[in-house]
């Protein structure tokens, strides 16, 4: 453990201490010097009793501030709400980022919503109520309506006068946004450029005209790629007349990527990954629609199989080596599938991409099949001293990793094509559709070779 794990923790104790002997100032002296974030840790640690104590040793400002940098990631919001006055958590979400402000009350249901709405100021609830109406995943959903903006026709001076007053509310000031009479969005310039030129020049002489801006109905995956190809700490929000309407900050967009790795993960699984803190029978529903599925399609694989019992009967050796192609097959389909779903993610727009990807796992699938088969083929031949046996098993194993690759990677591509997520072609699903494929490849190429390899 490091130093500074173990030097939280002293103070997590004697905050506790305090707590519990009810010495408020001594409390706020120590909380207040925490950091943010630390001060979510330590609220989250306590007890019910301990909570409605914490809420009134601190202000509804002080407890926004916390919640500003916890509400991503704190499950059970609406218990914490529930805990607080209803005046209270008005004020907090007063005091809070917008956007932040929304994600907390998209957590609470509708009544709630509307019961803390009517609590706050007209204007405060005006700004959230604008940000509630945007579908949810979009530039709207996530974007912050605390931003400085400039005109173009003012001088340094004025703007960094603004920049003064407005600093304080703004939620990041490091990129200054320049709009025109109408509010049209024509330039950016940084806070370096302010501090560094004379109080006299014109925004405009000094503004950089072009500035990469967001529409309000853009997807949050696109955001976030625009967040990685640019470097970018905040991005403006346009809508469709280019009309400036709020920032996109990176803090959100760690966010939106945490959240849709968690959700391309749990695909891939088939699972929710998030479920950990659930209990065992709400986990349990949530995994039986997928494993009550894939055990309908996994009978059909036993069907086939029972297809070929009088095969099995005259070869029973053949049995032995069921498990060993399925199981290397679904291997290298999961594969096929991580990578086809990664491309799809990070790609940009290109009509030959689908060609590609089918040609190169084709490609790859016949390269590991033949080795992964010749292998076996040796293997086999070797062990059992019957090589047209290790031959069998080695073109199974070729046919099935092939067509293991191409599934792979050609579902999650339709998928996307068709406007679904590539993720929900998950790792089980391939898995099982290559058992499927590779035993119906496998006793068809021995159907052929059998009289061959029985009489060896």
């Amino acid at each position: 453990m490091s130093e500074n794990q173990l030097n939280m923790e002293a103070q997590f104790e004697q905050l506790l201490t305090f707590l519990q002997e009810e010495e408020m100032d001594a409390f706020r002296e120590i909380f207040l010097e925490l950091h943010v974030y630390e001060q979510g840790q330590f609220y989250q640690s306590l007890a019910v009793d301990l909570r409605q104590r914490l809420y009134t040793y601190l202000s509804p400002k002080e407890m926004a501030d916390m919640f500003d940098v916890i509400e991503e990631d704190t499950e059970g919001i609406e218990d914490y709400i529930q805990e607080m006055q209803p005046s209270y958590v008005a004020d907090m979400l007063s005091e809070m980022y917008t956007d932040n402000a929304v994600d907390m009350l998209m957590q609470l249901r509708k009544g709630d919503q509307a019961k803390y709405l009517s609590l706050m100021a007209p204007e405060d609830a005006s700004e959230i109520k604008d940000l509630l109406h945007y579908e949810d995943d979009t530039a709207g959903s996530i974007m912050a309506t605390e931003y400085v903006a400039i005109v173009a026709n003012q001088t340094v001076r004025s703007a960094m006068y603004l920049l003064k007053n407005e600093a304080k509310v703004a939620e990041t000031i490091y990129y200054v946004y320049v709009v025109d009479t109408e509010n049209h969005l024509v330039g950016v310039i940084s806070l370096r450029d302010l501090i560094i030129n004379e109080d006299d020049i014109m925004i405009s002489d000094i503004m950089s005209g072009r500035v990469i801006s967001v529409k309000v109905g853009d997807d949050q995956e696109d955001i976030a790629k625009t967040f990685r190809d640019y470097d970018f700490l905040a991005v403006p929000v346009t809508d469709y007349d280019e009309h400036l309407l709020g920032i996109v900050t990176v803090d959100d967009i760690i966010d939106v990527i945490d959240d849709e790795a968690a959700a391309d993960y749990s695909g891939l699984a088939g699972v929710n990954v998030e479920e950990v803190s659930e209990n065992p029978v709400k986990a349990a529903s949530k995994r039986l629609p997928w494993l009550i599925t894939l055990l309908f399609l996994g009978m059909s694989t036993a069907t086939l199989i029972s297809h070929f019992e009088a095969l099995l009967s005259e070869a029973s050796i053949l049995a032995v080596f069921i498990s060993l192609i399925t199981g290397t097959a679904g291997n290298a389909g999961t594969q096929s599938l991580a990578v086809a779903v990664r491309r799809i993610a990070t790609k940009e727009d290109d009509k030959h991409s689908f060609f590609h990807l089918i040609y190169s796992e084709v490609l790859t699938g016949l390269i590991t099949g033949a080795i992964t088969g010749l292998t076996i083929f040796i293997i086999v031949g070797l062990w059992k001293h019957n090589f047209m046996l290790g031959f069998v098993i080695g073109m199974a194993m070729l046919c099935a990793i092939t067509v293991a690759n191409i599934a792979g990677s050609l579902i999650p591509m339709l998928m996307d094509r068709l406007g679904f997520d590539p993720a929900v072609a998950s790792g089980p699903f391939i898995t099982t559709l290559s058992d499927l494929t590779s035993v119906l490849i496998y006793f068809n190429i021995a159907s052929i070779f059998m009289s061959y390899f029985l009489h060896q």
